[in-house]
């Protein structure tokens, strides 16, 4: 059974890496998150267009550090509580709560693997539970292990499709069921699809995989008024991401964007506001490639 923990009080990720061929890289944990109710102080915040009038939710992977951590700040400081959801790394995750908890809001950790069906549907029901409501989904959590595809590594293919593609058709499948009238669901495809890295091949399969899965079911919840978008970043300088490189690397990959500079998690947490928030509500069943021109 997943762990779960809550706070009340309320408040940067996981990178994309983009290296030369043979260079060496890290895989990243993959970790879930969900926000919840919107908070209120003194009296109900007025309703936000397309959005329930006074909770809302969001369910993020990938939450704990990196990229999903700047998601769940961010998506905190839009008003809406959070509930980071973590495949082990508890201590990350309640660093996370912690933060947003002592901002003032609200946030809740449970424990989930993306992967396993059961967790992803206990994930769902706890914070149902919890909240009442689910209004957006941002399924965030993926791994990067890279193997060029001659050395025929299936058990490396197996471990990123697990994860990165059969983890988000089990996200999007329970958003799909449990996500209110008027919500949003937002899924992470990368900017490498267009560059086709040698090396990439597991890792672009399952992307190309997760876009597939974003039209079909946009038009799947036809008439629920529900938007499902990707977001693809291009390489963003977190931890994860610069660990193990050079100056060199990073600088030659930093320059392949005309804006010459690597993107932040803060980049990517405001597309995913922006998505998650009143303005988006007219984008549907698109990729947002943000990643300054890299691709």
């Amino acid at each position: 059974m997943p762990n779960a923990s809550w706070r009340r009080r309320g408040g940067k990720a996981q990178g994309e890496g983009y290296l030369p061929s043979g260079a060496k890289r890290r895989t990243s944990e993959a970790k879930v998150c969900t926000s919840a109710a919107r908070k209120t102080v003194g009296k109900p915040l007025a309703p936000r267009q397309g959005r329930a009038l006074s909770q809302g939710l969001v369910s993020l992977t990938g939450a704990s550090r990196g990229i999903g951590r700047t998601i769940a700040l961010r998506l905190a400081a839009d008003g809406f509580g959070v509930v980071v959801n973590y495949a082990g790394n508890a201590a990350k995750a309640e660093e996370v709560v912690n933060e947003i908890t002592s901002a003032g809001g609200r946030a809740l950790a449970i424990q989930a693997d993306v992967a396993n069906p059961e967790d992803v549907k206990q994930l769902f029901e706890k914070t149902l539970k919890a909240f009442g409501q689910i209004d957006v989904v941002v399924n965030n959590a993926g791994i990067m292990p890279l193997s060029p595809i001659s050395k025929g590594d299936v058990e490396t293919f197996d471990k990123v499709i697990a994860t990165n593609l059969r983890g988000t058709f089990l996200v999007l499948s329970q958003a799909a069921q449990h996500v209110a009238e008027g919500g949003r669901i937002i899924a992470f495809s990368s900017s490498v699809l267009a560059k086709n890295f040698p090396s990439y091949g597991p890792y672009i399969a399952s992307k190309a995989g997760v876009e597939g899965l974003v039209h079909v079911l946009a038009n799947e919840l036809r008439g629920h008024k529900i938007t499902v978008n990707a977001i693809a970043p291009g390489p963003v300088g977190t931890e994860l991401f610069l660990d193990g490189k050079t100056e060199e690397q990073i600088k030659q990959i930093s320059s392949m964007a005309p804006l010459e500079r690597l993107g932040q998690p803060d980049d990517i947490a405001g597309v995913v506001s922006f998505l998650a928030g009143p303005d988006g509500g007219w984008v549907n069943a698109q990729v947002l490639r943000a990643n300054g021109g890299f691709a």
